[in-house]
């Protein structure tokens, strides 16, 4: 089995563990780490006795695959430079700042032959998993997706930082398009949005309600989906998953479980270079970031008219 080749550009908080996870993927050589950081780069590169550079295009002759952990707003410009070298590239989430970016980035993939996948790696979380074969068609899904408020990450706004995860699992579970989009959302802490609600009914009559902050005390992520004759609430955080429904004899019946293996960001790294290896599409890919992304800036956008019309009406007020 031909050994592939990685590397990792952006090696901040989260790209460090991309960097953990490919050194230790098996049939798989970690060949560098890249940062505009140099002391950075050079520190993360020890750890797994790969090469550090700030340029990243200097390792793309060099690799087959890369991970793409740089700030949102260069996504973009780095995923399109790797799929351009005919690179593998996975992405985090969001996929880019824009739909047109999007666009090009997955036009380019598949102009080139390259595997582009996201990272939502809510996904592979055992406890959605298993809340997808419990309840493959759910008639209402309600999320919950809080935590206290962190300095990084703040460039973005709740929507697309927290909900988006929660919209792209949704969006996992429907089965129709999206019919109608409301939404909801207040600055707290910060000029963006921090705390917001949106509530998605689909063509075929689902129905999700999503909540989404960063100014909470106590982090909580779940997914509850309710059904003709259970419901089932899915803990993210700590993988465990209930299920409450309704037996042959008419009895109502209660089961819990805990999931061991919880290291999500492990398996999206090696589902993604089993992707890579097997030439086939991977499990969240590009067109799927690109959905993900779309409704997740339709809820921005409402969420934003409704604060300008919140504005306006303070100032008339105050007149």
């Amino acid at each position: 089995m031909k050994k592939l080749r990685a590397a990792v550009i952006g090696v901040g908080y989260l790209g460090q563990y991309h960097a953990e996870k490919y050194a230790a993927c098996e049939g798989l050589e970690l060949v560098g780490v890249a940062d505009i950081d140099g002391a950075r780069a050079r520190e993360i590169a020890a750890r797994h006795r790969c090469r550090a550079v700030t340029d990243f295009r200097e390792l793309l002759p060099a690799v087959d695959l890369v991970s793409v952990a740089v700030p949102t707003a260069a996504h973009y410009a780095v995923a399109r430079e790797c799929l351009a070298a005919g690179v593998h590239v996975l992405v985090e989430k969001p996929i880019t700042r824009t739909l047109e970016e999007a666009d090009r980035l997955v036009a380019l993939a598949r102009s080139r032959g390259s595997c582009l996948a996201v990272g939502h790696l809510e996904r592979f979380n055992p406890a959605f998993a298993a809340l997808c074969a419990m309840l493959p068609r759910p008639l209402y899904l309600e999320s919950e997706r809080l935590s206290a408020f962190k300095t990084r990450g703040a460039d973005a706004d709740v929507v697309l930082d927290l909900m988006i995860h929660d919209i792209d699992l949704v969006l996992a579970l429907a089965r129709a398009e999206v019919a109608s989009v409301s939404a909801c959302g207040f600055n707290v802490l910060t000029d963006s949005v921090d705390i917001a609600n949106a509530r998605i009914e689909f063509a075929d009559g689902m129905v999700a309600n999503l909540s989404a902050s960063r100014v909470s005390q106590t982090p909580v992520r779940k997914l509850r989906a309710f059904g003709f004759d259970r419901y089932v609430s899915a803990d993210l955080q700590n993988a465990q998953l209930r299920v409450v429904r309704r037996a042959d004899d008419g009895e109502v019946v209660q089961e819990e479980q805990t999931f061991q293996d919880r290291d999500a960001l492990r398996t999206v790294v090696e589902s993604f270079v089993a992707a890579v290896r097997e030439n086939r599409a991977p499990a969240v890919s590009g067109v799927d970031g690109r959905r993900a992304l779309a409704l997740a800036l339709e809820v921005r956008r409402l969420v934003d008219e409704r604060r300008a019309r919140l504005s306006m009406g303070a100032g008339g007020a105050s007149k």
